[in-house]
């Protein structure tokens, strides 16, 4: 590793520190075009954007918003805003696989709230979006250039810097009412970067790491933007869009570029051995990772062992693959997994009945009857707590599953301009994460969401939302629909199926009709797509005693009736 958090009083410090003739971003878009700068060039093109946004008034602790397709331009860009103290924040760029609708909400209510001095969007941001890109008063909005003009090399001015200073702000993923804007320091920045090295071993002479990740996200901006940046690391780097739609490119820049790191959500594990042929395999070395990553949903053992089993005969060694538990409230990772545990990964089975009617993880023998099983996500990185706690907020024993509270050197400030919602999600110094899990030993176990999160295809869905729009429909009772998520293991993530209530018994003769129009519904309304829709009589489903419809109830009465909703699990 080069350099430490004491090292550098910011992350401007450690680019600076860089050697200027070290390959830094690697921009991969086909076979026949890529570019690639080095520290020194990105600097020069950082310092440009710094220049431009200073003519436009940007001064420090001032919001900067970058709404870029990923490229090195939008890392400029970001970075450019560091050099003057402001505070940067990357933002989706438009594209099919999201609504309009959602886009155009998410984009007006997100800009309102960081009233930025400068938006910066690129030439191609459709012009029938500008007009919900919230700007204030003093707000700017500005077309980025692609740096390469070399006129005017004055450094910005020097600024004031402070440890506990913003760096910026990343966007906590969700759908249920706008993006929480997580005010990140300097300070906590640097403290995660240090941990993470230290825990992956990283050496900047042989470390090289691969990434499709958007830059939006935790783990694109941190680990594949932010890691290589202060560890003076090469990353190679690709468009989300054309790796979803081209996964075995992954195969191909991971050979090409001898990549050493990657994280990735836990569907595209499964998701890369089955888009690519296994005919085309054999054309591909993965002998130089050392560390490919699961991260962002709860660890799949199936979802791991396909991609070990599909791709190490051509390379991919065992125990490359590993672990981790992070969230953009902590910077990034809280737990990462051993990478020099021989056996991979590590891995329990526990008594079914006992993890589902007591909340109690009771290990129990591989192929036992009934047993569950469960993949650690890691053990603590340096200065980070954990704790399980109760629904009550009292501490739980190891195997018991309960909300996993945090405590770091690394966790963020707050909400930005939300106090109210900081104030829910702090307390005593714990981050309630609204996640649970449990510990055995030294090592995180992460099930998944306690507010019934739908984690699908490594994005986050709120059940609420899918409700809403499924009883807007005329044919079903106001209130009483309920979604979940039920694990497909063809895919790697969870399927959503809906169960609703009909107004009247008779409508059930349309169901074929009304299923039809409640599909198109929710992919209008918020672009995903739902595996199954149950319609019931009125009275089906199970309700609280407030009168509210009970989730996990009617999700066991559902599974009970339909039991091949389980066969996929």
């Amino acid at each position: 590793m080069t350099g430490s958090a004491a090292t550098f009083r910011n992350l401007i410090d450690a680019l600076a520190a860089a050697p200027g003739d070290r390959p830094f971003v690697t921009a991969w878009i086909d076979e026949d075009e890529r570019e690639t700068v080095t520290f020194g060039e990105f600097r020069r093109r950082a310092r440009r954007q710094a220049r431009i946004l200073r003519d436009h008034g940007v001064t420090a602790g001032e919001r900067v918003i970058v709404i870029m397709p990923q490229s090195i331009s939008a890392m400029t860009t970001f970075v450019g805003a560091m050099m003057l103290g402001a505070v940067p924040a990357f933002l989706a760029y438009p594209n099919f696989k999201i609504e309009p609708s959602k886009y155009r909400f998410g984009l007006a209510g997100v800009t309102a709230n960081l009233k930025a001095k400068v938006v910066v969007i690129d030439e191609g941001f459709p012009d029938d979006l500008l007009g919900h890109v919230s700007l204030g008063q003093e707000t700017k909005l500005i077309r980025s250039s692609d740096g390469q003009d070399r006129s005017g090399e004055e450094e910005p001015s020097e600024w004031e810097s402070h440890a506990d200073g913003l760096a910026f702000i990343q966007h906590s993923a969700g759908t249920t009412g706008l993006q929480k804007g997580v005010a990140l320091s300097h300070a906590a920045v640097l403290r995660q970067l240090e941990h993470l090295a230290h825990a992956l071993k990283i050496d900047g002479a042989t470390d090289c790491i691969y990434n499709w990740l958007p830059l939006y996200h935790d783990m694109g901006l941190i680990a594949c933007f932010m890691l290589p940046l202060f560890c003076h690391l090469p990353v190679v780097m690709q468009s989300p869009l054309d790796w979803v739609m081209h996964p075995e490119t992954m195969l191909q820049i991971i050979s090409e570029y001898r990549c050493t790191l990657a994280w990735m959500p836990n569907f595209a594990f499964q998701f890369v051995p089955r888009r690519t042929p296994p005919s085309r395999w054999a054309g591909y070395d993965l002998s130089s990772a050392r560390a490919l990553i699961n991260c962002s949903e709860p660890v799949r053992a199936s979802s791991m062992q396909e991609f070990e089993n599909a791709f190490s005969s051509i390379g991919l060694k065992r125990g490359v693959l590993q672990s981790s538990y992070a969230m953009a409230e902590n910077v990034f990772a809280v737990t990462q997994s051993d990478i020099n545990r021989p056996s991979g990964l590590s891995r329990i089975w526990a008594d079914g009945q006992q993890f589902r009617s007591a909340h109690l993880v009771i290990p129990v023998a591989e192929g036992t009857v009934g047993a569950v099983s469960f993949t650690s996500s890691g053990q603590l990185l340096p200065g980070n707590e954990v704790r399980i706690a109760s629904d009550s907020g009292a501490p739980l024993a190891n195997g018991h599953v309960g909300e996993i509270l945090i405590k770091s050197d690394s966790l963020f400030t707050g909400y930005y301009n939300r106090l109210d919602l900081t104030a829910k999600a702090i307390i005593d110094g714990w981050y309630y994460s609204g996640d649970l899990g449990f510990c055995l030993g030294d090592e995180l176990y992460v099930i998944g969401r306690k507010k019934d999160l739908l984690i699908v295809g490594g994005e986050n869905l709120y059940p609420q939302d899918i409700e809403e729009i499924v009883a807007s429909h005329p044919a079903i009772h106001d209130g009483r629909a309920v979604a979940m998520g039920v694990y497909n293991a063809d895919l790697g993530t969870e399927d959503i199926v809906v169960v609703a209530e009909v107004e009247r018994k008779d409508l059930l003769a349309n169901a074929t009709e009304i299923e039809g129009e409640i599909r198109n519904l929710v992919v209008a309304g918020i672009g995903v797509a739902v595996r199954t829709i149950f319609l019931k009589p009125p009275k089906w489903i199970v309700k609280s005693t407030a009168g509210k419809a009970a989730r996990s109830a009617t999700r066991e009465k559902l599974l009970q009736e339909h039991p091949e909703l389980n066969a996929s699990s």
